[in-house]
C-alpha cells in the first residue's frame, strides 16, 4: 500500500469521524478533507474537479431554487392540509402514505428529488398535529431510497449499470421492482412496531385540522397554478430525460429558470433558499471519496472481490450485495458503483456469468445507502431540511434506528436474489 493510499485513508477516516460526531458541521468536515487532499498533493485540481458529480449538485440547486419558488404559493400548505384530511389526521396513517408517496415519486422522480418536494408538506403536517416530525423524516429517508431502487432512473448507481449494460427501464422494474415492494412493506411494518405507540395527536389538533379549508392556503391563485403546471412538467422531464437525451440536472435548472421567469420572484430573494452548507458537504464528500478511488484504493476491494468469487455465482451474489451495502453505508455509492462497474464488465469478458451480478450491485449500492446518515443523497438533505425547521437527527440516532433496517432489507434481497438467480 502506497503513501498516498494511507494519506486518503487517514483523511477519510477523519472526515467521517468528524461527521460522526458532530463536533463540527458536516460540511466543514467534507470540505476540510478535500482541502487537506489537495494540499497534499494526493490529488490535483483538476482530479478533484472530476471527482464531484456536478449532476446531483446541478439536481439539488435546482429543486432547491424551485421549491423556494413555489411554496410561495401556498402549494405545500394546501397538499399537507389535503393529505392530513383524507388521513383524518391520524398520525401513523399520515406516515403510511407518505412512506408510499415518497417511494413511488423517488421511483420516477429520484430519491433526491421526492424529499426536496415531501419534507416541507411533511413538517407542516407535523406542525399541524403537534407531533415529532423525525420518525416520519427517517422512513422517508429510507422509503426513497428503497424506491430508487425499483427503476433506472430513481438511483444513480442504476443508471449507471443501465448505461454501461444495456439494461432498460423495464428491466429494472421486472428485476428489481418485486423485492422492493417486499422491503418497503417489511419497513413500514417495523417502525410501526417502533412508533406507533408513541405516534398520537390530541383530539382537539385532528379535529381543528379536519375544520381547515385548505383552498385558503393558497397564498397566490396564479402562482399556485404555474407551480402545479411547472411540477407535471419537471417530472415528465424527469421521466424522459434519457430519451431526449439531456441530463436530470438540466431538467431541475430549466424547471427553476423557468419558475424564477413565470413568478416575478427576485432572483437574490429565491437564491437565499438554497441550502449551502448541504451543497458544500456535497462537494467536499465528492472529493474526499474520490480520494480513495484515484489513489486506488477501491480498486484494491474490486481485485479481490474477483479472485474471491472465482466464478461462483452464489459466492458472487453474496458478496456483491453484502459489500456493496456495507460500502455504501459509508461512501457514496456513485463512486463505488462506478469502481465496481468495471471490474464486473472485467469478469464477464473474462467467460464469467455475471448477469445475476448487475441486480446483486444494483440492490446493494442502493439499499446500502439507508445504513447512516451520510449513506445517500436523500439522508443528507432530508436530515436539512429537518435540522432546519428545529428538529435535529444526529448520525447517531439515525444509526441506532435505521442500520438495523438496512441489515433486514439486505437480507431480504439476498434470499430474493438467491432464490431468483442462484
Amino acid at each position: 500500500m502506497t503513501s498516498q493510499m494511507i494519506i486518503a485513508i487517514i483523511v477519510f477516516i477523519i472526515v467521517m469521524a468528524l461527521v460522526a460526531s458532530e463536533k463540527i458541521h458536516r460540511g466543514t468536515a467534507a470540505l476540510l478533507g478535500a482541502v487537506i487532499l489537495l494540499i497534499t498533493g494526493i490529488m490535483s485540481f483538476n482530479e478533484a474537479m472530476a471527482q464531484i458529480d456536478f449532476n446531483t449538485i446541478g439536481v439539488l440547486v435546482g429543486m432547491m431554487l424551485f421549491v423556494g419558488v413555489a411554496k410561495g404559493s401556498g402549494l405545500f400548505e394546501y397538499i399537507a392540509i389535503r393529505a392530513a384530511k383524507i388521513s383524518q389526521g391520524d398520525p401513523w396513517r399520515v406516515t403510511v402514505y407518505f412512506a408510499i408517496i415518497t417511494a413511488v415519486f423517488s421511483a420516477f422522480l429520484g430519491s433526491v428529488t421526492t424529499v426536496l418536494l415531501v419534507g416541507p408538506m411533511t413538517y407542516l403536517i407535523c406542525k399541524m398535529l403537534d407531533i415529532n416530525p423525525i420518525p416520519l423524516f427517517l422512513l422517508e429517508i429510507l422509503a426513497s431510497n428503497i424506491g430508487g431502487t425499483a427503476t433506472l432512473i430513481g438511483d444513480p448507481p442504476n443508471i449507471m449499470i443501465g448505461s454501461a449494460t444495456g439494461l432498460d427501464f423495464n428491466d429494472f422494474i421486472l428485476n428489481d421492482g418485486p423485492v422492493v415492494v417486499i422491503i418497503l412493506v417489511a419497513v413500514i411494518l417495523y417502525f410501526r412496531i417502533l412508533y406507533y405507540r408513541t405516534m398520537k395527536a390530541r383530539p382537539e389538533n385532528i379535529r381543528a385540522l379536519q375544520e381547515l379549508d385548505a383552498r385558503e392556503a393558497i397564498k397566490d391563485p396564479s402562482l399556485f397554478r404555474k407551480s402545479i403546471i411547472m411540477i407535471i412538467v419537471i417530472i415528465l422531464g424527469f421521466m424522459f430525460h434519457g430519451i431526449l437525451n439531456i441530463e436530470s440536472s438540466v431538467v431541475a435548472l430549466a424547471g427553476a429558470g423557468i419558475m424564477l421567469v413565470i413568478s416575478g420572484i427576485d432572483l437574490d430573494e429565491a437564491v437565499g433558499e438554497i441550502e449551502w452548507s448541504t451543497i458544500g458537504f456535497f462537494l467536499g464528500l465528492f472529493i474526499v471519496v474520490g480520494g480513495l478511488a484515484v489513489t486506488g484504493v477501491l480498486n484494491i476491494l474490486a481485485e479481490w472481490l474477483v479472485n474471491t468469487t472465482n466464478g461462483s455465482k452464489v459466492i458472487g451474489i453474496l458478496l456483491v450485495l453484502w459489500i456493496s451495502a456495507f460500502v455504501s453505508a459509508i461512501l457514496d455509492n456513485v463512486p463505488y458503483a462506478a469502481t465496481m462497474i468495471p471490474v464486473l464488465l472485467a469478469m464477464q469478458a473474462n467467460g464469467v456469468d455475471v448477469s445475476a451480478l448487475w441486480w446483486a450491485l444494483s440492490l446493494g449500492t442502493c439499499l446500502g445507502g439507508n445504513g447512516t446518515l451520510i449513506g445517500a443523497s436523500s439522508n443528507v438533505v432530508l436530515s436539512q431540511i429537518s435540522k432546519r425547521q428545529g428538529y435535529t437527527i444526529t448520525f447517531i440516532h439515525y444509526l441506532k434506528v435505521c442500520f438495523p433496517l438496512m441489515i433486514i432489507t439486505v437480507i431480504i434481497a439476498t434470499v430474493y436474489c438467491l432464490v431468483r438467480y442462484a
